[in-house]
């Protein structure tokens, strides 16, 4: 066990010697990240220049797609082709100072792999201060005093990078490096903007503030060729209503009552006007319209009570009667057919049996069950009988 122990010890030692040494990227203490092979670094969080260079590129694409063919066509030239060819070639070079300025080492203070010695710090340093051990720094003062262009700057002791912070110099919370003349970390660009790339951010900045300016100055132009040929104002509106939030108007009380500052009885000053109409509360709604609807039947019984009979609309009388038809079988039919006979041979004969006493004659009888046969599509068979009943009368 012990050879096996030594032998692995010895393979580890010649391991070691043999393997190729790490570079800084990849022993990088901070929180940045490095791509091609640590020749570009960035922050944390560059993935935020996703959004940057999209918010760059996609209103030039508008600009050079839409705006400007129309730019060529309003002014019948080559206007058009030169204002996008502009446009892109700045948008290029934008991009271009957006990577320099990213992808730079901003000014990191190389760290320090164990604290200074006590002795190295000179008389200048702040005694009150002491820290007394603090993070294993003993006899470390928190701050110390140097000299910049005859002026005496403090600088504090950094416990991350364990050095003493030269003037203007920070600890970036974000990417965990001490940077020279730290300005800010801006996460539109994902890296901290220091000593070594401030320039570039700020050609990067008011280069695409021009950008802006050009695009807009372009679409204006195209804007109000467009309100010249069609006559037409943009922004009116706004400006109306406006006006009306600053008297407490409505649109309709302006052109039906046209108040004036007098006569207004809701006008309560611009300042308030503007309050109560855009920051007073919403009133709750008068309405629940998710509460259950009561029941109709009530209501259509009380009107039966009164004597009001609701007519029922065609479509569910018409559905009615097909039941109707549905349900009437072969042997009420039969039963119909006798009871048509009896009524004609009483109205035949002109008298009626004593169970028809006090109701219907024989006339209106007949013609309650002709009513009632010709809505079952019976008319022709009771035609018939007519048409025998007549005879039989002819020949009495």
């Amino acid at each position: 066990m012990q050879g096996k122990a030594q032998l692995s010890d010895s393979n580890r030692r010649i391991m070691e010697l043999d393997a190729p040494p790490r570079r800084v990227y990849q022993a990088w203490k901070g929180s940045n990240l490095f791509f091609l092979g640590g020749r570009l670094i960035f922050g944390p969080d560059v993935r935020s220049l996703v959004l940057t260079v999209c918010l760059i590129i996609v209103p030039v694409i508008f600009f050079a797609a839409a705006v400007c063919p129309q730019l060529g066509h309003e002014f019948h030239s080559q206007i058009g082709g030169w204002a996008a060819s502009v446009a892109m070639i700045f948008t290029a070079y934008i991009l271009a100072i957006l990577l320099l300025t990213s992808s730079r080492d901003p000014g990191i203070v190389p760290r320090n792999s164990h604290p200074p010695e006590p002795e190295d710090i000179d008389g200048s340093s702040n005694l009150p201060d002491w820290p007394g051990g603090q993070q294993g720094s003993t006899g470390l003062p928190l701050t110390r005093d140097v000299l910049v262009n005859g002026v005496s700057v403090k600088v504090k002791y950094c416990h991350t990078c364990m050095l003493y912070r030269p003037p203007r110099c920070s600890h970036c919370s974000i990417c965990n490096n001490c940077v020279e003349r730290f300005d800010h970390h801006c996460p539109w660009v994902g890296q901290c903007i220091g000593k070594r790339n401030y320039q570039f951010f700020f050609v990067f900045v008011s280069s695409t503030t021009l950008l802006c300016i050009y695009v807009f100055a372009f679409c204006w132009v195209n804007l109000r060729r467009i309100m010249d040929t069609h006559q037409c104002k943009i922004g009116g509106l706004t400006s109306f209503h406006l006006y009306l939030i600053s008297t407490n108007q409505t649109t309709y009380e302006n052109f039906r009552y046209h108040y004036d500052w007098r006569t207004n009885p809701y006008n309560l000053g611009v300042g308030r006007n503007f309050a109560d109409v855009l920051f007073s509360s919403v009133p709750s709604s008068k309405h629940n319209f998710r509460a259950k609807v009561k029941d109709d039947s009530s209501a259509f019984t009380s009107s039966l009570s009164m004597g009001r009979v609701l007519s029922p609309p065609k479509m569910s009388v018409d559905l009615e009667m097909g039941m109707k038809r549905q349900a009437v079988a072969a042997e009420d039919l039969e039963d119909l057919h006798s009871q048509i006979g009896s009524a004609m041979g009483l109205e035949r004969c002109g008298t009626e049996p004593p169970h028809f006493v006090g109701r219907k004659g024989c006339s209106e009888m007949s013609s309650d069950i002709e009513a009632f046969a010709e809505e079952f599509g019976m008319e022709r068979g009771f035609n018939e009988r007519k048409k025998i009943e007549r005879r039989t009368n002819d020949d009495s």
